[in-house]
């Protein structure tokens, strides 16, 4: 097994930053023990790659966020929430897209390749919550949900601060006349969140913005948007997209986590 030689590399948000009690990390693709499709910091059970290896990685997060414990879910693109009051080990982890939690010395990753990672915190509570935002969820809300779950464990909508972490950029994300149909079918004030069409009928969705306002429109007091494209950004972002259009076989996933300590 390739020797870690270095710290996973991670992306901070002055927001949560300045939190007390609350660490956090949105972790990019580097620093970590992967090679080939994977290099270097897979950190994605639900991948082809060692599962040794995604371990190795998963581990080494948690340690950069004095963590004693990382537990992620099985992701399904639902608006599911799960409350976390003891650690469990990946294979008994339940399906879902977020979860919360009031208890120190766990942290709370979501695993993402593309789709929005959100993480919130409301320090006075003490209540965290992680969420995976991907279209679908964040329409279902998903978002919603977990706001919700966190006010269940104290927290107050207004102190909660959330991030809106790396994910695709508007700019990569072209999408066809029926996706912007679904959205309108919702809601008709949601085409704000699209491009004007192109001749070939085709539009570019913002996902990071739209997810922002849905925990917005959930009462968070504090939403951020960190801003990163990870379908452009090669070198530091796994992405779903970009392997397709690479046609690649299989492709990493990158963490985000926040931590009670």
């Amino acid at each position: 097994m390739k020797q870690m030689t270095e710290d996973p590399a991670v992306v901070g948000v002055e927001a949560l930053t300045a939190l007390p009690g609350v660490r956090h990390g949105f972790f990019t693709r580097n620093g970590g023990a992967s090679t080939g499709l994977y290099g270097s910091n897979n950190c994605a059970f639900g991948s082809d790659d060692s599962r040794e290896v995604v371990a190795s990685n998963r581990a080494a997060c948690a340690r950069a966020l004095d963590a004693g414990a990382l537990v992620t879910v099985k992701q399904r693109h639902t608006s599911d929430v799960v409350i976390v009051k003891t650690p469990w080990s990946w294979d008994d982890a339940p399906d879902a897209d977020a979860l919360v939690t009031a208890r120190r010395g766990i942290a709370l990753g979501i695993l993402t390749a593309d789709c929005v990672p959100v993480l919130l915190a409301d320090p006075a509570a003490p209540v965290i919550g992680a969420a995976h935002a991907g279209w679908r969820g964040a329409l279902e809300g998903v978002l919603a949900n977990t706001v919700l779950a966190m006010t269940k464990l104290g927290a107050e909508r207004a102190r909660i601060v959330a991030a809106v972490g790396p994910c695709i950029g508007q700019a990569s994300y072209e999408v066809g006349p029926e996706f912007i149909a679904r959205f309108a079918a919702r809601d008709a004030g949601y085409t704000r969140y699209f491009t004007p069409a192109k001749a070939n009928g085709h539009v570019h969705f913002d996902l990071a913005a739209f997810a922002a306002d849905r925990l917005r429109q959930a009462g968070v007091g504090t939403v951020v948007i960190e801003g990163s494209d990870t379908c452009a950004a090669a070198t530091q972002f796994f992405s779903y997209r970009r392997s397709v259009l690479r046609g690649e076989p299989d492709y990493g996933r990158q963490l985000s986590a926040i931590a009670l300590v």
